[in-house]
């Protein structure tokens, strides 16, 4: 049988402090708060922010609502989060290709017909959250397209294309600034359309390169012949 411990034994244990979590994240995986934001883009884009609750974001990431509320506290602070590490980070890369194309107004308008593709091919959430969030009234990704994403882009398209036509190298009769909306309306619409005219058309042969094509063939003959 074995022997009690001792006195001394009891008092060493008792001594000896438990060792303690550090504070700080819960020790979930580096890879969690990205899994938190793809969730949350997912709910966003197929079911409308106001209409998502972070008790459904939690369920789609296979968490629990303490441990969203954890990183991101409520959901304006989660929408915040979307916008600086999906959204914009998303739209980065069309912003700077085209800062730097040159002042060729046929090959700046290519540019951002493909470099709109990429950005829908890489990001599929896009279209749809675009139209749900930012289009539609009352839109909760409105006003952050206002103060962070139009002094970036559209804003530099219209100056660029306001600038060619100055050069006499851009039809007179064409808006630069509704040059823009057209061009996003060209792209953007058919991407958030797609799984409409797809079924309607029977069109799944068509993929990203086939649209952008279409599109800047469209742009620069016409419908014409010539």
């Amino acid at each position: 049988m074995p022997k009690p411990p001792t006195k001394s034994a009891a008092r060493d244990a008792r001594a000896t402090p438990r060792r303690r979590r550090a504070p700080g994240r819960p020790a979930a995986g580096t890879e969690l708060r990205p899994r938190l934001l793809d969730a949350a883009i997912d709910c966003f884009a197929r079911d409308g922010v106001s209409s998502t609750t972070l008790r459904t974001i939690a369920t789609r990431a296979g968490v629990t609502p303490a441990m969203l509320h954890y990183y991101f506290g409520d959901k304006p602070q989660l929408l915040q989060a979307i916008v600086d590490e999906r959204l914009l980070p998303a739209l980065a890369p069309l912003r700077e290709s085209l800062a730097q194309a040159s002042g060729d107004v046929a090959a700046l308008v290519a540019g951002y017909v493909r470099g709109m593709g990429d950005l829908v091919a890489a990001h599929p959430w896009m279209p749809a959250l675009w139209v749900r969030e930012v289009l539609c009234e009352g839109g909760a990704l409105r006003e952050a397209l206002f103060d962070r994403v139009i002094p970036q882009l559209p804003q530099m398209l219209a100056k660029r294309f306001a600038e060619a036509q100055a050069e006499g190298c851009l039809n007179p009769d064409l808006d630069p600034r509704l040059l823009v909306v057209s061009l996003t309306g060209l792209t953007m619409f058919p991407a958030a359309g797609a799984p409409i005219w797809r079924r309607f058309f029977d069109a799944d042969d068509i993929d990203a390169d086939a649209l952008a094509a279409h599109t800047i063939a469209l742009l620069d003959r016409g419908v014409g012949t010539g």
